[in-house]
């Protein structure tokens, strides 16, 4: 099956978002899976605020990831990321059930901040995106 995570983490240690994306990511290949892309979209202002942890929350760093991987590691990771306190949102969304047949909703999507350079976000401030090692390759 092919997923997409579209995740919400806590904005302001960039370390904490690098973290959680390799740990997602190397749950989805310890299991045979397979990552398809992985995108940062940078710092943004929430859509409302939003409580999670006893903090209320009115910024957060999102990045996407699509993988191909049995249903049982989708539900891994899900628990995985309800479990963490560093996280704000996220959401793991069914695209289809092979690559093949949903090829162009990859390449479709638009709005990518490359992972390798620096993104003005909604309220005008800036910050390093950053790609792990084992993504080289995957983003532009």
């Amino acid at each position: 099956m092919l997923y997409e995570l579209v995740a919400v983490v806590r904005p302001g240690n960039l370390s904490h978002v690098k973290e959680i994306a390799r740990i997602a990511g190397q749950q989805v290949l310890d299991n045979r899976g397979v990552i398809r892309g992985l995108k940062n979209w940078g710092q943004f202002d929430l859509p409302r605020p939003t409580t999670k942890h006893q903090t209320q929350h009115h910024q957060g760093h999102y990045f996407i990831m699509q993988f191909d991987a049995p249903v049982k590691v989708q539900q891994e990771v899900r628990r995985m990321l309800s479990l963490d306190p560093r996280m704000i949102r996220f959401s793991v969304v069914k695209i289809g059930d092979k690559l093949g047949g949903v090829n162009g909703a990859i390449e479709e999507q638009t709005g990518d901040i490359p992972w390798n350079s620096t993104a003005q976000s909604a309220d005008g401030l800036s910050g390093a995106l950053f790609e792990p090692k084992w993504v080289r390759g995957l983003s532009q």
